[in-house]
């Protein structure tokens, strides 16, 4: 159909072009591509950890050794080289917290493209106040409930986390959908006939993407703190897992003679969360011109 009052074209679907173009802007940012390096050195560790056949869960010298030529970055209260066991325990939480992240976002899209559509009806009024029955209590609260009911699986922890953001998403993407709903192609849509189905996947989600890439971005870092909170508190990985979280949790009796079994997970954690934080304000700023 012949689309009117077309929105930007740097929208990320609207062509291969168009997403090109975002896709140069932002590697001419520093920020942008420092912080793409350590998302994907985080993930590409668990991975290395496998291939060269390193063991995280194996002693590798003495007790509490401190960084040295011998272990680059120590050894635990158990002998374990902190620098593996850093290496793969990027592999729990990035487990858990991308999954659960694409789960809340593809719900909360749904709902959120729903609630817009029909804004001021029913079935609006019906989904905003069950958001905020959600929202009602702190996100990680909430989370830390659902897991001590139901269990520390990383399937339980995936649903829990979805839950709770994905009424975020899902407002985000409503008001970006009021935003379009006043936009001549949505009635030109109406006119033709297209369906409500056409219409909200077709039509409105294109053009409500740079808005849902960037939340789900920002959801994602989340998601990493609250994975490696609840296994700080242990309802999430469970020993001997190299989990960052955990491994705080359970070396932090030791920080005064052995900080470095603290400090590197602890530091890990901190240089995810900020470099998708730091791609999320890219993606935003590139996105928002």
């Amino acid at each position: 159909m012949t689309v009117l009052d077309p929105t930007p074209v740097d929208s990320l679907s609207s062509s291969p072009t168009a997403r090109a173009v975002v896709l140069s802007k932002l590697l001419r940012r520093p920020t942008f591509t420092v912080s793409a390096a350590v998302v994907v050195f985080w993930f590409v560790a668990p991975v290395a950890v496998w291939v060269f056949g390193l063991d995280p869960y194996g002693e590798a010298g003495a007790s509490n050794q401190s960084p040295g030529s011998g272990h680059l970055l120590g050894t635990d209260d158990l002998g374990r080289s902190v620098a593996v066991r850093l290496l793969a325990g990027a592999g729990p939480i990035l487990q858990v917290a991308p999954a659960a992240t694409l789960l809340a976002t593809i719900v909360g899209t749904v709902l959120g493209l729903i609630a817009g559509y029909h804004r001021g009806g029913v079935v609006d009024d019906l989904l905003m106040r069950s958001f905020d029955i959600f929202n009602a209590l702190p996100g990680i609260v909430a989370v830390l409930l659902v897991a001590s009911a139901f269990g520390r699986s990383p399937t339980t922890l995936i649903i829990s986390i979805a839950i709770f953001f994905a009424p975020i998403i899902a407002r985000t993407v409503r008001s970006a959908v009021l935003v379009e709903m006043g936009k001549q192609y949505v009635e030109a849509a109406r006119t033709q006939g297209e369906s409500t189905r056409r219409i909200l996947f077709g039509e409105l989600l294109p053009n409500v993407t740079p808005a849902l890439v960037v939340e789900g971005t920002i959801r994602l870092g989340y998601a990493i703190f609250v994975s490696a909170g609840l296994s700080f508190l242990n309802l999430g990985a469970q020993p001997p897992s190299p989990d960052w979280g955990l491994v705080v949790s359970q070396n932090r009796i030791f920080i005064q003679n052995a900080w470095w079994s603290v400090a590197f997970p602890a530091l890990a954690i901190i240089s995810l969360v900020v470099a998708i934080n730091l791609i999320a304000d890219n993606l935003k700023e590139v996105l928002d011109r």
